[in-house]
């Protein structure tokens, strides 16, 4: 017989099914037998009568997590009412035949059924394979699939063609020292710290890009906010008029990538007690103006020319506050702190670029480039770069580049503060920070 999904069991009542998944709490009542058992559709409850003696046996040796396989009669539950995070309350099965597939080694380190794992983040990740089982856990991927789903849809709604770049690289694509150097045969390679240079020269092929990929930091943080290697949902256009045409197309994509996460995921936003506010348009203001704003508001003095932590976090509370936005741009970053390709303003010592504020935390940083040949030469010298060590690079330029820009999201942290996660690594199925490096 054709094995049925849990959730396909309120249809079936009255018929004989096959099931197969994991269990998910055993409780013995008097002589029943009571299987919660999980498929990735739901949970349902399986009731063993020792009428059935070779199943009953079989249930009596079943404990939480065996992989099973149960044949029974789908019968309703009178008076029932559907339990938190179940489809399938108003149903049971009367289990006729048993099959363990596959037994747990050993005990295991905690409740995986609970709601709540009630353990630190070490554990959590020490045991992820048995810390995805849990279906708070497991919801947060969920949530996950369905950003990367709406990114990749709604790119291709406005005409990006999703390409896939190199990570294994020749040089340091950021510059600094926050690269990872690897051994190519009998060279020296970096992996990459961002698909930036293949995404300009996917402009000057097909005018409109995107990339969802593997990125590498070798950044020695010990911070829930960051790690070594993340996803990014990176994208490129060309013939924009300015800098405000990547942000406009920015700030659509997020409506979409929330709208549909709303629509699809609404369960697990209420689980995860999470409230989103989308103003109609994203505020914008320069960074000069935010440090005023946090000067003025907050006290709050800067020590440098970029935002900290806290800076993110106070900026992000005004524009609560002012906008009723959970999202603010701050645009203008001084050059002296962007990267060389970006596009200098009217000003020179700033830049036409930006990053987006989500939440208290930055998730996207991006911006015009330069995109004339020898504006870009002289922009590499001033940034005390040697022009030779990009010259693959630099070719893209000599044939035709239009005005482009783009940007680079983190699609963890969107995970992240979309359900108040504390850690970054909570919404990453198997992280690699400095201390990590397994499971």
């Amino acid at each position: 017989m054709k094995r049925a999904l849990i959730s396909e069991t309120p249809e079936m009542v009255g018929k004989e099914v096959r099931l197969c998944g994991w269990v998910n709490v055993r409780r013995d009542h008097g002589k029943l037998i009571f299987i919660d058992l999980r498929d990735r559709s739901g949970i349902i409850q399986a009731v063993v009568i020792p009428d059935k003696v070779e199943a009953y046996a079989l249930a009596k040796e079943a404990r939480s997590e065996y992989a099973v396989e149960i044949f029974g009669l789908i019968k309703e539950r009178p008076g029932s009412q559907t339990k938190e995070g179940e489809k399938t309350g108003g149903v049971e099965m009367e289990v006729a035949e048993m099959k363990i597939i596959s037994p747990v080694e050993g005990e295991l380190p905690f409740d995986v059924s609970k709601k709540e794992l009630d353990v630190n983040i070490q554990t959590l990740l020490d045991n992820r394979n048995l810390s995805l089982r849990n279906k708070k856990v497991n919801d947060i991927f969920k949530v996950y699939s369905q950003v990367l789903k709406s990114y990749a849809e709604v790119m291709r709604e406005n005409d990006f063609l999703e390409i896939k770049t190199p990570k294994i690289v020749s040089a340091a694509t950021e510059g600094g020292a926050n690269f990872f150097k690897i051994k190519y045969f009998k060279r020296e390679a970096y992996l990459a710290q961002s698909p930036q240079f293949y995404k300009q020269a996917g402009v000057g092929a097909f005018e409109r890009v995107f990339e969802i990929g593997s990125v590498f930091r070798a950044e020695p943080h010990f911070t829930s906010r960051h790690v070594n290697e993340f996803v990014g949902l990176d994208a490129e256009m060309g013939f924009i008029e300015s800098f405000e045409d990547i942000m406009s197309q920015l700030e659509g994509v997020f409506k979409k990538i929330f709208s549909d996460v709303r629509e699809n995921c609404g369960d697990i936003l209420a689980e995860y007690e999470s409230e989103i506010f989308v103003p109609k348009t994203f505020p914008k203001i320069k960074l000069t103006e935010a440090m005023d704003i946090l000067r003025k508001e907050y006290g709050k003095e800067m020590e440098g020319i970029d935002m900290d932590p806290e800076s993110e976090r106070l900026i992000s509370e005004w524009a609560k506050k002012t906008y009723n936005s959970d999202f603010i741009f701050l645009t203008h970053y001084p050059s002296s702190i962007r990267p060389f390709y970006a596009m200098p303003s009217a000003d020179p010592q700033y830049t036409e670029s930006f990053d987006l504020i989500f939440k208290g935390v930055e998730i996207a940083t991006g911006g015009q480039r330069i995109h004339n040949y020898n504006q870009l030469v002289a922009n590499i010298k001033k940034h005390r770069l040697n022009p030779d060590d990009f010259k693959d690079y630099l070719e893209i330029f000599k044939l035709g580049m239009p005005p482009h820009g783009g940007w680079g999201l983190g699609s963890e942290r969107i995970v992240q503060k979309f359900l108040g996660i504390k850690s970054i690594k909570e919404a990453i199925l198997f992280p690699r920070d400095v201390k990590r490096l397994t499971p």
